[in-house]
């Protein structure tokens, strides 16, 4: 499964093309796509127009979901904090780290485009969804 970051969904919905609003495109309607709690309150809280946030809202709760927060990954997401932070490394949001978090615990691909994941990737083994060429 991949999980879709706002920062993709964002673009997607804006109609702004990058390679990672591509890659989700691609991927609606297979099957794969997922989301899960902060994405879903991070995303919708941000539409201005009734009608978006509800055929967003529809598209979205019609896609697998998953608790991305709990009592083991607050904790886990604390861990994975401090041990960027012991090298040196800051993330912005304590929201990333969260959804890293998760994903690194339940072993799904994270397709984003924010560039506080990329320590996570590089650091605690955070798989990123990458399309194959």
């Amino acid at each position: 499964m991949v999980l879709i970051d706002t920062s993709v969904w964002v673009d997607f919905f804006n109609g702004t093309t990058t390679p990672q609003s591509d890659q989700l495109d691609a991927l609606l309607g297979s099957g794969r796509v997922l989301t899960g709690d902060l994405i879903l309150a991070e995303l919708l809280q941000g539409f201005a127009r009734d009608a978006d946030y509800h055929r967003a809202r529809e598209l979205l709760t019609d896609l697998p979901y998953m608790d991305l927060v709990g009592r083991e990954l607050a904790l886990a997401a604390a861990d994975n904090y401090r041990k960027l932070r012991a090298r040196g490394i800051t993330v912005r949001k304590t929201i990333d780290v969260l959804i890293g978090t998760a994903c690194i615990a339940h072993g799904h691909e994270l397709l984003h485009s924010d560039r506080d994941f990329d320590p996570m990737e590089k650091a605690l083994g955070l798989k990123v969804f990458r399309a194959k060429t």
